[in-house]
């Protein structure tokens, strides 16, 4: 892709890997970009995607059997590899867990497609000292593949999203664009989103699930607005769960057994070692927060839909998205890089031709 074929009024065409449910999706699309197709395995996700998302073609074949040939041109690829080997919750086997190898095929697809531009997605727990030597594994890969990189550990709190999310972000530019994105010029939040901002107006309104997991479907009264019922482990109960309404919500987790508790309720009581309990004078009951509370916290709007039978599959789609504010301000930086860079490029263009103008008119 030249970029003196970057257009100015159409969309942006991008190609999405292990697109989920759609949050990096959709930020990039509200920044001006236009996804023509996306891979998901997932077959719980798919319904979700497609509905939401009727304008892009998602394939649902593993990316592994899938040819770069198969993957239509673009100017960017975005995705975020699969993170659970990575994360600092679970064994942390990074890229030698087959999910972990899954960020190779991202790199061979981008290595094979020469975008002008690559976002990925991933969790802090990448950042750990054990994966140092995989860490930089990657971004020599990056490198070799023709791309400048820069990569930075973000909250998204600072993006006007209204929770405590760190995520690992990785952007490159095609060494033809003889540039290197710049994470300072990303636009942040001066005053953080809190609960209240996200969720106050659906206080009155949430359902809980039937026989604890089963979806209340359509009888919601606001879409998804519909909580797990069942106990809470050991491990959940090793810390306080609760945020008032004036704060910003814990990280929206990839399972309903470890969503935030409501803001309604009291913060939990330190009893003991890695020990809290409910507090027993609460004036308002302990639930979990709903699918669709969750999904505002991650700044998806009310009129994306999330398709499930059991609710654990709804909060998992809804925890492992990109926010959809994040994503946003992330893409509307690197379109106006690329912008920018084509603008230059026309300027330095004209410029010569001004030159060559006037150089013939000397000699007539």
């Amino acid at each position: 892709m030249k970029l003196s074929s970057l257009p100015k009024t159409q969309p942006l065409n991008i190609v999405s890997l292990f697109s989920g449910c759609g949050g990096l999706d959709l930020g990039f699309s509200q920044a001006g970009f236009n996804i023509i197709w996306a891979n998901e395995y997932d077959k719980e996700i798919w319904e979700t995607y497609e509905k939401n998302y009727s304008d892009t073609f998602l394939d649902k074949r593993d990316i592994r059997t899938i040819s770069s040939e198969e993957i239509p041109d673009c100017i960017g690829i975005i995705g975020g590899p699969p993170c659970q080997s990575w994360s600092e919750a679970g064994t942390q086997r990074g890229i030698n867990d087959d999910r972990g190898q899954l960020f190779l095929e991202y790199i061979r697809i981008l290595r094979d497609k020469q975008p002008l531009f690559f976002l990925a997605e991933n969790v802090s727990g990448m950042m750990h000292k054990k994966h140092n030597r995989a860490l930089n594994n990657i971004i020599t890969a990056f490198e070799e593949a023709n791309y400048v990189v820069n990569f930075k550990l973000l909250n998204a709190l600072d993006y006007n999203v209204p929770q405590e999310r760190k995520r690992v972000i990785f952007i490159g530019y095609h060494i033809d664009l003889n540039k290197k994105f710049d994470f300072n010029l990303v636009s942040k939040t001066f005053n953080f989103p809190t609960l209240k901002d996200a969720i106050w107006d659906l206080q009155e309104s949430a359902l809980p699930a039937i026989a604890k997991v089963r979806t209340n479907g359509e009888t919601c009264l606001v879409q998804n607005h519909e909580y797990m019922l069942g106990g809470f482990s050991s491990i959940y109960m090793s810390r306080n769960r609760v945020r008032s309404w004036d704060e910003p919500s814990f990280t929206i987790q990839a399972g309903g057994r470890h969503a935030p508790i409501h803001p309604q309720a009291n913060k939990m009581i330190h009893v003991g070692k890695d020990k809290w309990i409910f507090d027993p004078e609460s004036f308002s009951s302990y639930r979990r927060l709903s699918v669709r509370e969750c999904a505002r916290i991650q700044t998806f709007p009310d009129d994306i839909v999330f398709y499930y039978k059991n609710l654990n599959s709804g909060y998992k789609m809804i925890g492992n998205a990109v926010p959809v504010n994040f994503s946003y301000a992330l893409a509307k930086t690197i379109k106006a890089n690329l912008l920018e860079q084509n603008e230059r490029k026309e300027e330095q263009v004209q410029a010569t031709k001004t030159k060559q103008l006037s150089l013939d008119l000397t000699f007539l």
